[in-house]
């Protein structure tokens, strides 16, 4: 007798398998988390909390703190019942409308100060920072010591830098010596504003040719022996080679001297001193209505002043942000085409 078996499909009667699926539907598959992706999500957590509470403490608890107090006034005697209070009456947003409409000639002669000494600072501390650079990336007998004493300047605490140039712009000073005339530079005038850009640009320039020299010790050196065998010249070589390898840390560097400079104030308030119209900023006018017991229009000109700051900073890391965002946005219009290559 013939054997007659039949041999079983065994995926015919499993749910889930090809047999049962319908033709043409995908099948959805979920990937589990894995746990080290979970626990690498742990890690980096606890690695960024130390610095999230930090920046609480010191930035975010101080600003919150200095726009609630710039809603209140001053404490004195009272309009409406004729008293002394001894609580800051609640103002609203009276404090910022006096600084508009009652301070306005102060408070913008400072905006503009400010503004002022920003864009000229930055942009001498740039030129020189980056010369300062490449004269630090030069190999030559003693290139350690030039790279010590370069960065003295940065080093040395801004209160001490301002007294020693406040000795160097004395009007019987080393400054009016070498000139051969009587400058008044402490006094209060433009000669004030050029005494401030001489000292900070002295320096903070440094700094910029620190940030530039990290970004040259990257370059291969194998990039300049291409362009000199191809007959580029030095110039040539530092405007096509160096300058765009090296933008990334020099916009950092000029961000991080911008956020500096707007903030300015030890500096002039050593150097030329309190409440001199030619050289007083934003930071010395909130400080100068602290000083005298007016804490809801110095938190005003606080919050204004961080307003500022944060509107330039924004502007900056957009700027630095729009040549990454072009270079995704492009890698993604390009991914399908050269799939449909492929493909064809």
């Amino acid at each position: 007798m013939a054997d007659t078996t039949i041999p079983l499909d065994t995926t015919a009667a499993v749910p889930g398998t090809a047999a049962t699926r319908r033709p043409g539907r995908p099948t959805a598959t979920r990937r589990p988390r894995s746990r080290a992706t979970a626990g690498s999500g742990r890690l980096a957590a606890l690695l960024v909390s130390p610095t999230l509470l930090v920046l609480t403490i010191v930035v975010i608890y101080p600003t919150l703190m200095a726009l609630d107090e710039s809603l209140y006034g001053t404490r004195g005697l009272d309009p409406k019942t004729g008293f002394i209070s001894n609580t800051e009456p609640f103002v609203g947003l009276k404090n910022y409308t006096d600084i508009f409409t009652q301070a306005g000639d102060r408070f913008w002669n400072a905006f503009w100060n400010t503004t002022f000494f920003t864009v000229v600072t930055v942009s001498l501390e740039t030129v020189i920072g980056v010369a300062m650079a490449l004269i630090m990336h030069k190999a030559f007998r003693g290139r350690g010591l030039v790279r010590a004493s370069i960065l003295v300047p940065w080093a040395i605490p801004t209160a001490i830098s301002g007294l020693l140039w406040k000795w160097i712009f004395n009007a019987d000073g080393i400054a009016n010596v070498l000139l051969g005339h009587q400058v008044l530079w402490t006094a209060d005038g433009f000669s004030a504003k050029v005494a401030v850009v001489i000292a900070d640009v002295w320096k903070t320039a440094p700094f910029i040719g620190l940030l530039v020299l990290a970004g040259l010790q990257v370059v291969p050196k194998e990039v300049y022996e291409a362009a000199r065998l191809d007959g580029a010249s030095a110039l040539q070589q530092f405007w096509r080679i160096t300058l765009p390898l090296v933008k990334p840390a020099l916009l950092v560097a000029v961000l991080f001297r911008c956020l500096d400079a707007l903030r300015m104030f030890d500096l002039p308030y050593i150097l030329i001193g309190a409440q001199k119209g030619s050289v007083e900023t934003l930071s010395m006018l909130a400080q100068n209505e602290a000083s005298n017991v007016r804490f809801g229009p110095a938190s005003a000109y606080a919050v204004l002043l961080f307003l500022y700051v944060f509107l330039i900073a924004l502007a900056f890391v957009r700027l630095l942000g729009a040549d990454l965002i072009g270079e995704v946005g492009g890698a993604r219009k390009s991914r399908p085409r050269k799939a449909r290559e492929v493909t064809a």
